[in-house]
């Protein structure tokens, strides 16, 4: 799939989403017209709290696989900028956790979904929130000006990811944290088997391996951490498979533990270096 290809692939997915939420239906990595969400990728992944501060549109356009405003420690006064934000649930939780003196930005490049997030915002009642327009591999904010950068399952579906690290590094504040929740895979399988599961766990197949990530953030990053908060199993993509004529059975031992969600965090040096790599650094 080229780059073009997935954009325009992820483009009508999350377009399909936002008018699917304004319906009534909830989103899910294999479906997003059904009313229930058995996905394990996707459900579940709020708790109530969060669940009762929030517009129902908002909770039923996500396409998450995680929530990174669970775990990222935000602090109030700081900037936090939503990669993907979607119909902006993680956008909203972090003004939240921020307060009146922060500010959450969301970027998303789907005119639905951008439309979705600022009706969500004016029900939620947040002053401190901005919705852009614009692609995560081009972000529309200056060097600099970010304390946190936050992603949820949005960094896989980007055909240039060694692009949107640049980016996000370059409008992160020295000292600024990277702390998104992103597919991953672990180890080696094959590519056919690798392309059908990740159809299904990352709706769209672009997940870095484990090592992979790690290596391309500690280019020029400090404190790199992938955290698992799912990992899945064959039977967990039952359906997907079967449609893809793949014997769950037979291929269950090599993809068992090889597909999870994970917390990824990793830190921009507080102090320019010397040599400043391609990848971490602007």
């Amino acid at each position: 799939m080229t780059s073009t290809d997935m954009k325009a692939a992820v483009k009508k997915k999350y377009g399909e989403a936002a008018l699917g939420a304004r319906s009534g239906n909830s989103s899910c990595c294999g479906s997003v017209s059904s009313h229930a969400c058995p996905d394990p990728v996707t459900s579940n992944l709020y708790d109530s709290t969060q669940i009762q501060q929030l517009p129902q549109a908002a909770l039923l356009a996500s396409l998450g696989c995680g929530n990174p405003t669970a775990l990222a420690n935000l602090s109030a006064g700081e900037t936090v900028l939503d990669l993907g934000s979607g119909g902006g649930i993680d956008v909203l939780l972090s003004a939240k956790r921020v307060g009146p003196a922060g500010k959450a930005y969301g970027l998303d490049m789907t005119d639905e979904m951008l439309a979705l997030a600022n009706e969500n915002k004016h029900k939620a009642g947040m002053e401190n929130v901005e919705f852009l327009k614009g692609e995560i591999e081009h972000i529309p904010l200056p060097d600099n000006s970010v304390d946190v950068i936050i992603s949820n399952c949005v960094i896989n579906l980007s055909a240039d990811k060694d692009r949107v690290l640049r980016e996000a590094f370059r409008v992160l504040k020295p000292g600024g944290r990277w702390a998104v929740s992103d597919v991953v895979t672990r180890g080696e399988m094959l590519p056919e088997i690798r392309q059908s599961v990740l159809a299904w766990v990352g709706c769209i197949p672009g997940a870095l391996e484990e090592n992979e990530y790690r290596g391309k953030l500690a280019a020029g990053c400090e404190q790199i951490e992938v955290e698992p908060t799912r990992i899945y199993r064959a039977e967990d993509a039952r359906q997907t498979l079967l449609r893809e004529g793949i014997d769950i059975a037979a291929i269950a031992p090599r993809v068992d533990g090889k597909f999870m969600s994970a917390f990824v965090r990793a830190v921009k040096p507080a102090a320019k270096q010397s040599c400043c790599p391609p990848t971490c650094c602007h």
